[in-house]
Parts: structure tokens; C-alpha cells; sequence
């Protein structure tokens, strides 16, 4: 095993512990220690999340539930609340009726204080709340029982991480991306600007192959599809594009921004803004198809963290959505295109409200 697995990807990991799981159903309940020995010792700081969960032995059925259907940060905070956080009292001699974390206080110490795709960080930060809050149950000084706020800002200091929000702010260029990364879901931006030129397109940003090849793939595709948009396609040659995805010192890669980018060069050349809280994710081909794309479940978690209220996917992305439980999609609407040409009618708005929607071409 220990040679086979360091020359798997992260879904093959996945799908062998799944494997290995369904196996096990023949009997009542199944030892994860070994697996868990595996995973831990030589996968290592890993994104499967059965890698993180402390030896222990739990039914089958269970071990299922835990492997599908839920997002990375809900998994951890199942692992927090069932194995580090106990783990943590005992090991600082604090019962849990003296010493409680919420729900919403272990997300908040996930996504503002740890960016991994394990749990080590989140059992460090944890162990530290716990050895500040056992002074004072050792000394009989007044504390909160039940971790808060408060607790996490004097203790943890201000929040490491911040999660983006939607802020287009109704600027040409400017559009909303959904990333998957090892630690959850994000929200990316996407800005287009232009400048007097040659028809150069200019990408900036960190970006890896992938990305580069989808701001070309974008790029060529507009300048066929100019007379779609009413540009003309002379404009092409007057003007060069940059391309820019901000946090330039995080590495980004993937194909999932296909869409996002294609849209922010076509709201910079027809000076149309795109619709507020709207965001999207998928790859695209040069014959103008939008294709699926992965870790939509993280995905769709971002997005509503960041208030957005419209999602633009695949069509073939349409049955992940049906597997995500209704509580999780509340307040979203979706919509699914085959074309990359769909997309513009979908996210810009209509010329008539785009101010000098057209003075591009001059």
C-alpha cells in the first residue's frame, strides 16, 4: 500500500478508502486504525478527509455517511466535535461540561484561523482555547462555559484568513469566479482591463498552464464571436487586454475559471457590467463548450458565504446540484448552459443599461 499510494491523485485516494470501506460491510463494524495509519502517515497533509479522523472503530454505514455528501469544512467540523475537541479536554484534564465549542465557533476557527487541507492546525487551535480557558477553571475565575466570539479574538487574536465576498461593484471587466482549493471552496476575481494597442492579451497573476490556456482559449474565442456581441472585430487590433487575477503570491491553477475569464474579457470589450451577486464556474473548450467541472459541493458553500444570489454552471454540473441537500442551496438560483455564448445574455447586463456600452470601438 504504502507503495501504490503516493502515485494516486486525491480521487483515486478517495475512491480506494470507499473501496476498502464497502468491503467491510460484511461485518458489523470495521477497524480504520490501519487505514487511518496509511492515510495520516503516507498521504500526509491530504484533502481525504477519512485521513483525519483519529483511529477509532465506527460501523460501516456510518463510515459511508461520512465519506459522501458533505463538504470539507462540515467534515471537519464533524471530526472537531467528535474526536479533537474530546480529545483535547482529556488531554488538558477539562470535562466537557466545563469547556464547550459550537458549531458555528469551530467554523469560525476553520475558516478564520487555519487554510489546510488537514486538521493539525485545527487541533493546535483548539488545544490552545482549551490551556487559556482551563487557568481560569483552575483558579475558580469567571469564564464562558460555551466558547464565543470574544473567546476566539482574545485568545486567537484577529482572524488569519478572510473569506472574499461579491463586490463587482458593477464594474465593466470585473467578474465573479468559484475556485475549489485543498482547504474549501473560494471565491476568485476575475478584472479585464484594455489599453491602446495591438490586440496583445496580457495575464497576470500567479497563474499556472492551465489558467494561461484558458485566458487564450477565451481571448480567441471572443474575436470569433465579435459580430455576436456587436463588436467589430477591428477592435481587436486597436486594443490589447490584460487579464488579472488578484492575491498574486497564491498559485492558482485549473480549468473552472474557463467561463469566468471568457466573461470578464466580453464585459470589458462591450462595456457591460456584470449582474451583481452572480458568480460562475467551468472549463471551455475552442468550439465554445462550457464543460463540468469538480468540488462543486465547496463551491456552492463559498458562494453563499460570499452572498451570492445567482450561479452559472454546466449543464452537465446539473445533477451535482441534485445531490446537495435543499438546506444547503436555499437562497441560490442556478443556471445551467452548454455554450459559452449563453453565458453573456446570462450574467451582463443589457446594453441599454451599460453607460457607453459601445464606445469601445471608436
Amino acid at each position: 500500500v504504502d507503495i501504490i499510494f503516493p502515485m494516486m491523485n486525491t480521487n483515486q485516494k478517495g475512491i480506494f478508502i470507499k473501496h476498502a470501506l464497502r468491503r467491510a460491510q460484511a461485518i458489523s463494524v470495521i477497524n480504520l486504525s490501519m487505514i487511518v495509519e496509511v492515510v495520516n502517515g503516507i498521504v500526509g497533509n491530504s484533502s481525504i478527509t477519512l485521513g483525519a479522523v483519529a483511529p477509532t472503530i465506527i460501523h460501516a454505514e456510518e463510515a459511508e455517511e461520512f465519506l459522501a455528501g458533505k463538504s470539507w469544512t462540515e467534515e471537519k467540523i464533524e471530526i472537531a466535535r467528535k474526536h479533537l475537541v474530546p480529545k483535547q479536554l482529556q488531554e488538558h484534564g477539562v470535562k466537557a461540561s466545563q469547556l464547550s465549542f459550537s458549531k458555528k465557533i469551530l467554523e469560525h476557527i476553520i475558516d478564520g484561523y487555519t487554510r489546510e487541507s488537514g486538521v493539525r492546525l485545527l487541533e493546535k487551535q483548539i488545544a490552545k482555547v482549551i490551556r487559556h480557558q482551563a487557568r481560569y477553571i483552575v483558579t475558580g475565575e469567571a469564564y464562558n462555559v460555551e466558547v464565543d466570539e470574544n473567546d476566539l479574538k482574545r485568545i486567537l487574536g484577529r482572524d488569519k484568513y478572510h473569506h472574499g465576498t461579491e463586490k463587482t461593484a458593477h464594474n465593466a471587466g470585473v467578474v465573479t469566479g468559484l475556485a475549489w482549493t485543498p482547504a474549501g471552496g473560494e471565491i476568485l476575481y476575475v478584472e479585464t482591463s484594455l489599453s491602446h494597442g495591438k490586440g496583445l492579451l496580457g495575464v497576470t497573476g500567479n497563474l499556472g498552464d492551465v489558467m494561461k490556456e484558458s485566458a487564450t482559449l477565451a481571448y480567441e474565442y471572443l474575436k470569433a464571436h465579435a459580430e455576436q456581441l456587436d463588436l467589430d472585430s477591428e477592435v481587436f487590433e486597436k486594443w490589447n487586454a490584460h487579464l488579472h487575477v488578484p492575491e498574486g503570491a497564491t498559485p492558482k491553477d485549473g480549468p473552472s475559471a474557463g467561463i469566468t475569464m471568457f466573461t470578464a474579457l466580453a464585459s470589458a470589450f462591450t462595456k457591460r457590467p456584470v449582474k451583481p451577486r452572480l458568480a460562475m464556474t467551468g472549463e471551455i473548450t475552442l468550439r465554445g463548450k462550457v464543460l463540468p467541472v469538480g468540488g462543486i459541493k465547496e463551491k456552492i458553500l463559498a458562494a453563499r458565504r460570499a452572498g451570492i444570489r445567482e450561479i452559472i454552471l454546466s449543464d452537465e454540473n446539473r445533477k451535482d446540484i441534485e445531490e446537495i441537500k435543499p438546506v444547503y442551496l436555499k437562497g441560490l438560483s442556478f443556471h445551467y448552459v452548454d455554450q459559452m455564448i449563453e453565458v453573456i445574455n446570462l450574467a451582463l447586463t443589457a446594453p441599454k443599461e451599460a453607460k457607453n456600452h459601445k464606445s469601445i470601438q471608436q
